[in-house]
């Protein structure tokens, strides 16, 4: 009787989810809710027209671009978020830019729990946050994605600091032009969990800002508490061309 009972609650949860009306931060016409941040370029102006919609998909384009010089990129969604899920299907396309970084190659990501745009300098590269990278293989070797980078920021895992700048999930290498859909639990820092393709490839807590990093320092300094438990939301521009058909949050209670 009991595991009957728990059955119907998981098939009610399930049901109630699907009932429950997701926010699209990608609407599929225009990007009229983000903002772009430049590294060495003002707040709102979108570099050689790097993000944009084309064929009803939200794109990082290199298109105009000759080479690249460290013009690291962000997009933010216009409100932030402290409880939800997040669901990004996205792929990469083409060649990377001249001189972008190697270890840029098929990889950019989705920033969350980040600093407000407005509170970066204009020769920041990345924002104080946490990211789940998008990675892509090269056709040959073994690259997971939904690995966990942390510009300016800690968090908790199995009871410990992890204080590296980037810790590898347990996923697939999706290698080609394949889509990969990555979804996020984000509880405010109380538990963080990454899937991908419907498969848990990464979970931990705990997010706290890094006070020996420079850009932690000055968020630090303007009153923000260290411990970080909601924040923006942004998209990477690090030098590949990146495609999203899907990208929409669903608001949890706390």
């Amino acid at each position: 009787m009991t595991v009957w009972c728990l059955l119907l609650s998981s098939v009610a949860i399930a049901q109630s989810n699907q009932q429950e009306d997701w926010i699209q931060l990608f609407n599929g016409e225009d990007l009229d809710d983000w903002v772009p941040k430049f590294t060495g370029f003002p707040l709102g102006e979108n570099y050689l027209d790097t993000f944009r919609v084309e064929d009803g998909l939200f794109k990082v384009s290199y298109e105009n671009w000759d080479d690249f010089n460290s013009e690291f990129g962000h997009i933010f969604y216009r409100e932030p978020f402290t409880h939800y899920l997040l669901r990004v299907e996205y792929r990469f396309v083409g060649d990377q830019v001249t001189n972008g970084p190697g270890w840029a190659y098929r990889n950019n990501g989705i920033m969350f729990h980040s600093q407000s745009p407005e509170s970066m300098t204009i020769d920041q590269e990345f924002p104080a946050s946490i990211e789940a990278q998008m990675l892509g293989g090269n056709g040959e070797e073994e690259r997971q994605t939904a690995n966990v980078c942390s510009p300016g920021t800690h968090y908790m895992m199995d009871g410990k600091l992890i204080t590296v700048h980037c810790t590898n999930s347990t996923s697939q290498t999706y290698h080609g032009d394949q889509w990969v859909t990555m979804e996020l639990e984000v509880r405010g820092s109380d538990r963080i969990r990454h899937v991908v393709n419907g498969e848990t490839v990464f979970e931990y807590s705990g997010v706290q800002l890094d006070p020996e990093d420079p850009d932690a320092q000055r968020l630090l300094a303007a009153g923000s508490a260290i411990d970080v438990t909601g924040g923006y939301i942004s998209v990477q521009a690090e030098s590949h061309p990146l495609e999203i058909r899907k990208l929409e949050v669903l608001p949890l209670e706390p």
